[in-house]
């Protein structure tokens, strides 16, 4: 599913985020930028060993940061380690919404055009995916309606019960 806002494309599918061919890829990361399991995982495993060596070298960012390191062997050239939150931590929407803007403007901020973005927090974090597609989609639209150099923004979902829970706050009245 493909739709415009501000002349910019916000695109829905439904596959393997390591895949995408974005400038960037963003990874639902923790606070110690270890690759471990998940999204992670998958990209450590496909990108290989340089990510994490550059993830090491950071050293870290807090929750609601954002960081960039190279795609290693992966399609997208870029990789933005997003930190969301764990639900029961507290202020769990403002930190998602932290996430979400910090990764646009990090993307910005080294003149990318394409990034995709993972539902973040909805694995073990354990974030509810409708709250998270709320989030993300809204803060996402806000965004892309003030001055950018993002031409595309993708939401890569893992299955097809987070695509169409996007899909269903993706309409008309999110504009």
């Amino acid at each position: 599913m493909k739709t415009n806002f501000a002349s910019k494309i916000i695109e829905l599918v439904e596959g393997d985020i390591t895949e995408m061919e974005t400038d960037a890829i963003v990874n639902a990361a923790n606070c110690q930028l270890i690759l471990g399991g998940g999204v992670a995982g998958a990209i450590k495993k496909k990108g290989g060993p340089k990510i994490q060596d550059e993830c090491s070298k950071i050293g870290g960012t807090f929750v609601g940061g954002a960081v960039i390191t190279t795609g290693g062997n992966l399609k997208a050239r870029y990789v933005i380690h997003a930190v969301g939150p764990r639900m029961g931590e507290g202020n769990e929407d403002e930190k998602l919404r932290n996430a979400t803007l910090n990764s646009l403007k990090v993307a910005d901020d080294n003149n990318l055009k394409s990034i995709a973005f993972p539902a973040i927090s909805t694995g073990i974090f354990g974030f509810p995916i409708d709250r998270c597609a709320k989030i993300m989609l809204s803060n996402t639209i806000e965004y892309l309606k003030e001055q950018t150099g993002i031409e595309r923004v993708v939401f890569c979902l893992f299955d097809h019960l987070a695509y169409q829970v996007f899909e269903q706050q993706l309409t008309p009245e999110t504009e």
